[in-house]
């Protein structure tokens, strides 16, 4: 994972993610406001029960490039935003552990939550990271992997709940 550069932080790493230093660099004397969403492995998936841990596998040569545009294109559609973080873990991931940190500071809470709610949906959607789920008896690719689709089609649209 390489370090962060002015206002944008990505990457992906097989080493723990650094919460509170994502936490610590998106803040700025300009922004009131930080959204951080860390993904975290929970013992469930679906119906079932007893998951132990979870394995990522990527397209490693596509991944840095795909969060650099969609950290790009967050700043485009709110110019307003200070810093964004796209992290990812890649490998074994523990109960609890994050396997996924999005951060986005802004002067105020909309373009902050509006950010960081569309950067997480448009890289679970984009970029070439899947996930096995590992239980008590078996394993099997996770049900939400699914084609990546280019960055350019994801419409907010499809994305709020």
């Amino acid at each position: 994972m390489r370090p962060p550069d002015h206002d944008v932080w990505i990457g992906l790493t097989a080493e723990a993610l650094p919460v509170g230093a994502v936490a610590a660099w998106a803040v700025l004397p300009s922004c009131g406001a930080l959204v951080l969403f860390s993904g975290t492995v929970r013992d469930h998936a679906g119906e079932r029960s007893g998951v132990t841990h979870l394995v990522y596998e990527a397209y490693e040569e596509q991944v840095e490039p795909r969060l650099g545009a969609i950290a790009g294109e967050a700043r485009r559609r709110w110019p307003a935003v200070g810093r964004v973080a796209l992290l990812h873990r890649i490998g074994r991931v523990e109960l609890g552990e994050p396997a996924v940190v999005v951060a986005v500071s802004a002067p105020h809470r909309p373009d902050a939550f509006a950010a960081a709610r569309w950067c997480i949906d448009t890289l679970k959607a984009t970029v070439p990271i899947w996930k096995l789920e590992v239980w008590d008896g078996g394993q099997a690719w996770s049900e939400a992997t699914c084609p990546v689709a280019e960055i350019h089609e994801r419409d907010m649209t499809e994305v709020r709940s």
